[in-house]
């Protein structure tokens, strides 16, 4: 453009161009700028490495943890089986022997059938016999009036046919009890059938009585 027509128009930017290439040519990069491309490819390829590094050995751990679970599953099968084995045969060997033990001890047929007599050596013993015809005396010890001729009907109630009662002649003689006395062994069963028909506990055999069987009542 010619001054002159500068003149008519005004100035712009285009009149003065800014020194240097412009456009397609531009002056050379930086060294960093242009290996900046090629680090960002290697850090993702190292990323892509290591995320498939750590799922192959996750799985390798999973798979490696299967196996010994089954290993471990196997052996105590296995072990179970040698106890249930062992406690098997422990009680096959308990009831063998306990049956040889039954039969050891169980008589046989011809033991059976033999019996063992064994002579019989009891000595019979003799039938105590109460004698109601003995002679009874009653003596009442008590200042009761009355009482020795009261417990001596109830005797002849019950079958005695010899009963007396009387006062005794020394009181200080008798017992502190009511008692039955009588003077011989023949003479106890009677004794002591007297004391049950008269509520007596107290039975004692005394020599030179004088009688059968004499009655002291102190109550």
């Amino acid at each position: 453009m010619s001054d002159k027509q500068h003149g008519v128009y005004p100035a712009d930017e285009f009149d003065n161009p800014s020194q240097g290439p412009v456009g397609l040519h531009r002056g050379p990069r930086s060294l960093a700028s242009r290996a900046l491309p090629y680090v960002i490819v290697l850090l993702v390829a190292a990323a892509l490495a290591f995320g498939v590094f750590a799922w192959l050995s996750h799985a390798n751990a999973g798979s490696s943890s299967e196996a010994s679970q089954s290993a471990s599953t196997s052996v105590s099968s296995a072990t179970s089986s040698k106890s249930s084995k062992s406690a098997s045969t422990k009680t096959a060997t308990k009831s063998a022997t306990k049956a040889a033990t039954t039969a050891s001890q169980t008589p046989t047929a011809t033991e059976t059938a033999t019996p063992t007599s064994t002579p019989s050596t009891t000595t019979p013993t003799p039938t105590a016999t109460v004698n109601k015809s003995t002679s009874v005396t009653v003596y009442n010890g008590t200042r009761r009036s009355g009482l020795a001729a009261s417990s001596a009907t109830t005797l002849r109630n019950a079958g005695y046919a010899s009963v007396s009662a009387r006062n005794p002649s020394n009181r200080n003689t008798l017992p502190s009890t009511s008692t039955v006395w009588y003077s011989s062994s023949e003479d106890e069963a009677t004794a002591r059938d007297i004391a049950s028909q008269l509520g007596i506990a107290q039975v004692t055999r005394v020599d030179g009585l004088g009688t059968g069987v004499a009655v002291v009542l102190m109550q």
